[in-house]
């Protein structure tokens, strides 16, 4: 209850964190003009340099304000990346059902719906990707109707889209068969996201269990594959549930080592933990195509462990991280201190934090810390 509160007043506050407007995009395939929404990152004018993960949203007349209010709520604690929102407005008579038309033999988009599928696939995400900084990393989702509709995205062998979250899917024909069919021979990394609650409508809840009962099985090191059967809602109410849920899972990746992290992956490490910061910030800019520094919390995630575990050369590796993260900072210099200090050198421990004071503070780094280090090892 506490989550949709939360993310009911984000709702209400969304504008005043990102550079929200409405659009107007005149689609040849449609032969019609189309409403879209779009949420700017807060540094989009300010990081000229920076390119950001695209989410794409159907039903945007009203997904779009909880999609982009989990965003900013994620993205403030950094456990989620700005992202460019982009909503689709449906809200005419009759336009959602239109756009996910499907032939009932075939099971493929059809009339409208197949002209839809042109719009998205070849005309809207081109067009956005010309106008604004966007990493090759794209996301697409939907509820019910649309969410069903969106499946057929990963009927092309090269899918449009890295990542689907579906939320309460109507399936198209045999969408329960073909989808984890899809999935299991996909060569690039991708991410799949479905939902379903105990409330749903019934006649959805068997098929998507269906297809819950043949994905889940797949064993693919490329797709990062999540099921939520959640319990005590309704069709509706799911989706304040499941869009936290499914933001992150996709960008679990993306976060902060978390204390879990380090207890389950890094205090068990026998050695390499620089190289361990190293892969995990490489697979940040493959997947999402964000390019980042590292952190300072994980700079003193991997110091702790190097501590605990008394791998004291590894300062060397992590002090050369460091350069290239915050060259003019004195945590490169801290480091190599901290290496000299724990192998018994103490003379090239007290310049290096000598050689740290002169540099910019960082973190909880300062330079009285520096210097009381730099002094208690003098007479050493």
């Amino acid at each position: 209850m506490k989550k949709i509160t939360l993310l009911l007043l984000l709702c209400l506050t969304i504008n005043a964190f990102s550079q929200k407007t409405t659009e107007q995009v005149q689609s040849e395939k449609l032969g019609e003009t189309r409403d879209i929404t779009i949420a700017l990152p807060p540094s989009y004018t300010t990081n000229t340099d920076k390119k950001y993960p695209l989410l794409l949203i159907l039903d945007g007349e009203y997904l779009f304000d909880p999609f982009n209010g989990a965003l900013i709520y994620g993205t403030y604690w950094d456990d989620l990346p700005e992202v460019i929102v982009v909503g689709i407005n449906q809200n005419k008579k009759g336009e959602r059902f239109e756009d996910s038309a499907y032939d009932p033999e075939s099971g493929v988009p059809y009339e409208k719906g197949a002209k839809f599928y042109e719009f998205i696939a070849s005309e809207l995400v081109p067009s956005l990707q010309k106008k604004y900084r966007i990493a090759p990393f794209k996301i697409i989702a939907g509820h019910d109707t649309t969410a069903g509709f969106l499946n057929f995205f990963l009927y092309k062998d090269q899918p449009v889209f890295n990542a689907y979250i579906s939320l309460s899917p109507d399936l198209a024909t045999d969408m329960e068969d073909r989808i984890p069919q899809r999935l299991s021979v996909i060569k690039e990394p991708l991410y799949y996201y479905h939902a379903t609650a105990d409330g749903d409508v019934k006649k959805f809840q068997k098929r998507i269990h269906a297809l819950d009962d043949k994905a889940k099985v797949i064993n693919k090191k490329e797709l990062n594959y999540k099921f939520d059967d959640l319990k005590d809602n309704t069709h509706y109410s799911l989706v304040l549930h499941a869009i936290p849920n499914a933001l992150y899972h996709i960008f679990s990746a993306y976060k902060p080592i978390s204390p879990s992290e380090y207890q389950e992956k890094i205090a068990t490490m026998s050695g390499n933990y620089s190289d361990y910061l190293v892969q995990k910030y490489d697979f940040i800019e493959k997947s999402f195509g964000i390019k980042m520094p590292i952190r300072m919390n994980d700079f003193k995630a991997i110091e702790a462990a190097i501590l605990k575990n008394k791998a004291y050369p590894e300062f060397e590796k992590l002090a050369a991280l460091s350069k290239k993260s915050y060259p003019k900072s004195m945590l490169a210099d801290y480091q190599m201190g901290m290496y000299y200090e724990n192998t018994g050198d103490f003379k090239k421990a007290a310049r290096s934090y000598q050689s740290a004071f002169g540099k910019n503070e960082i973190g909880d780094l300062t330079k009285d810390m520096m210097l009381e280090k730099s002094d208690a090892l003098k007479n050493k």
